[in-house]
C-alpha cells in the first residue's frame, strides 16, 4: 500500500488547487487580506484549521510575494493555524496553462462543447510545466515521505502522476474533478487524452460528482488505455497500481446559508435591492445567479422568460426577472462575446415589454456578499438554475437552503449534476426547450404556497443532509478504506455498467 497511514500518518493533508483560500493585496498602500467567500475555499478552510494541514495554490494576490517567506504564509490571519505555500506564475504561464489547456480546451471538453474545444501546443506546455510546479510544491509542503495528497479539479490532471513517479512514491494521492466527465465521443477529442488519463489514475483514489460521471470515465479509460476496468468494484488497474473512483455529491454549507438568509444583513438588502429597482412589494421575482458562461444556458433562460410575457400578457408587470452575473475569462474571445450578447438581449427583451414603471429584467454584474446574495436568494419566489451542462451547480443548493420553512420553486436543468439529487422537488426542465421552461416557469408561479413551502422543505433537507462536510468526510473515509484494504459503500453492481 503506498501510504502507511491516512490523516494521521506523516502530517496532515495536503490540499492542492488553483484558487487559493486567502489573498493579499495592495490597497492605498497597505496590505489587506481577501476571504474565502464562499464555493469550495470557503467550505475547506474551517477544516484545514482543524487538522493544521497544507494547502497548495496560486499566488494570485499583488502583495502575496512580500508576506510570504520561501512562498509560504501561515494563514488566516488573524489565528494561524495552517500553511498556505503558494505556487508563482508568470503571465506567460497564466495564459497557457488556466486560459489555454484548462478553459479552451478541458472545460468545452468537459461540458461535451466540442466545438468550443481549442488547442495549442504552446498552452499544453505550459499546462505541463505549471503542473509540474503544483507537485515540487507538494514536496516542499510535506512534512514525510508518505503524505495524503488531494487535488482538487482539471487544473492539475498531470500533478498526480508527477508526484507518484518523481517525487514522492509512497504519497497517498486522491483527486476531485468538479467538472462533468463527457462520454467518449466527446473526450477521444482532446489531443492529450491519454497523458490526462495517466495523471488522474496515478490518484489511490478518484471522485466524481455523480455515478453517470464514473461510468464516462471508464469508458473512456476502457478505450484509450492499456488497462483493466473492473465495473463491479468501481476501479481501475493500470501500470502495477488500482485506482478506486467513486462518486461524491459535491454539496454547500447549508447551515451557514440558512443563517446568512436570515440575518439583518440580507433583510436590508433584499428590501433595498426592491426599492432601488422599483419592483412593487406584490410582483413575483424570479431569480438566476451564475459565472458569465456559455454552459450557464443565461441566452436560453431569457428566450423562455421573453416567451412568458409574450404568451401570457397577465405576467408583464408582474413577474421581474434578476439576473445576477459575475464576469468571467472575459480575456477568452467565447467569453466576451457571451457578455456582449447578454447585454444585447437584456436590452432587447427590456426595450420590448417595459414600461414607465416596471423594468422586465434586472441585469446586474454587482458584487455581492454572502449575506446579500443569500438576501437575494429569500426574496425571489422562484430561481432559474438552467445549465446546458454542470458539474453539479450549487446555485441550486444555496436557493434551496436560503428559502427552507418558506414557499419557493426551483427551476432547473436536467443536465446539471444537482438534478439527480434535488430532480424529485423540482420543476426539472431541458434548457433546449424553450417552450417547456417557460412552461415550468409560470407552473411555479402559478403553484399553491403551501405545496411551494412543502417542496422547498423537501429540498432543504436533502441540502443539508449531503453538505460540504458530509461530501468532505465521505471522500476520507472512503480514502482510509483503500488505505486500508477495506470496501468503503460499495457500489451497486449495476452503477457503473
Amino acid at each position: 500500500m503506498r501510504a502507511a497511514s491516512l490523516l494521521d500518518g506523516d502530517g496532515a493533508p495536503i490540499v492542492v488547487s488553483n484558487r487559493q483560500p486567502y489573498s493579499h493585496e495592495y490597497e492605498d498602500g497597505e496590505v489587506t487580506v481577501d476571504r474565502p467567500a464562499g464555493g469550495l475555499t470557503a467550505a475547506l478552510d474551517p477544516v484545514m484549521q482543524t487538522v493544521n494541514g497544507t494547502w497548495v495554490a496560486w499566488g494570485s494576490g499583488d502583495a502575496d510575494r512580500d508576506v510570504s517567506e520561501d512562498g509560504a504564509v501561515r494563514v488566516p490571519p488573524d489565528d494561524p493555524s495552517y500553511d498556505l505555500q503558494r505556487v508563482w506564475l508568470d503571465d506567460e504561464q497564466l495564459e497557457g496553462y488556466y486560459y489555454g489547456f484548462s478553459n479552451q480546451t478541458l472545460w468545452p471538453l468537459c461540458h461535451s462543447d466540442t466545438a468550443r474545444v481549442h488547442f495549442s501546443t504552446s498552452d499544453w506546455e505550459q499546462y505541463q510545466a505549471v503542473n509540474r510546479q503544483f507537485a515540487e510544491a507538494v514536496t516542499t509542503a510535506a512534512d514525510g515521505p508518505e503524505p495524503v495528497v488531494w487535488f482538487q479539479d482539471y487544473h492539475l490532471s498531470l500533478a498526480p502522476r508527477i508526484v507518484r513517479e518523481r517525487l514522492l512514491p509512497d504519497a497517498f494521492c486522491m483527486h476531485f474533478w468538479h467538472l462533468p466527465w463527457p462520454g467518449w465521443d466527446s473526450f477521444k477529442i482532446c489531443p492529450r487524452a491519454v497523458a490526462v488519463l495517466d495523471g488522474l489514475l496515478a490518484n489511490d483514489l478518484l471522485g466524481f460528482h455523480t455515478p453517470d460521471y464514473c461510468r464516462n470515465f471508464f469508458d473512456c479509460v476502457d478505450r484509450t488505455l492499456d488497462a483493466s476496468v473492473d465495473r463491479d468494484t468501481g476501479s481501475v488497474r493500470y501500470r502495477g497500481e488500482t485506482t478506486t473512483v467513486r462518486p461524491f455529491r459535491l454539496g454547500i454549507d447549508a447551515d451557514a446559508q440558512a443563517e446568512q438568509a436570515r440575518s439583518s444583513e440580507a433583510e436590508a438588502f433584499s428590501t433595498a435591492f426592491r426599492d432601488e429597482w422599483d419592483i412593487g412589494e406584490d410582483t413575483r421575482v424570479a431569480v438566476g445567479v451564475d459565472r458569465l458562461d456559455y454552459t450557464k444556458g443565461i441566452e436560453r433562460r431569457l428566450d423562455a422568460l421573453e416567451r412568458v410575457w409574450e404568451r401570457s400578457p397577465e405576467w408583464r408587470g408582474d413577474l421581474t426577472f434578476v439576473q445576477k452575473g459575475a464576469e468571467s475569462r472575459s480575456s477568452i474571445p467565447a467569453y466576451s462575446r457571451l457578455q456582449d450578447r447578454i447585454d444585447d438581449r437584456v436590452t432587447e427583451i427590456n426595450e420590448r415589454f417595459g414600461t414607465d414603471d416596471w423594468q422586465p429584467i434586472v441585469y446586474t454584474t454587482e458584487m455581492l456578499s454572502q449575506d446579500h446574495l443569500a438576501g437575494l436568494y429569500r426574496g425571489a419566489d422562484l430561481a432559474l438554475v438552467t445549465p446546458v451542462r454542470d458539474g453539479m451547480n450549487l446555485v441550486a443548493k444555496e436557493y434551496v437552503a436560503a428559502k427552507v420553512g418558506e414557499p419557493g420553486t426551483l427551476v432547473l436543468s436536467e443536465f446539471a449534476g444537482a438534478a439527480e439529487e434535488l430532480g424529485d422537488g423540482a420543476e426539472l426542465i431541458n434548457p433546449y426547450d424553450v417552450d417547456a421552461v417557460a412552461d415550468a416557469i409560470e407552473r411555479g408561479l402559478r403553484t399553491p404556497d403551501d405545496e411551494r413551502r412543502r417542496r422547498m422543505q423537501t429540498l432543504g433537507d436533502q441540502v443539508h443532509e449531503n453538505d460540504v462536510y458530509a461530501w468532505i468526510a465521505r471522500q476520507f473515509r472512503a480514502a482510509r478504506s483503500v488505505q486500508t484494504g477495506q470496501q468503503y459503500e460499495p457500489p451497486q453492481r449495476r452503477q457503473f455498467h
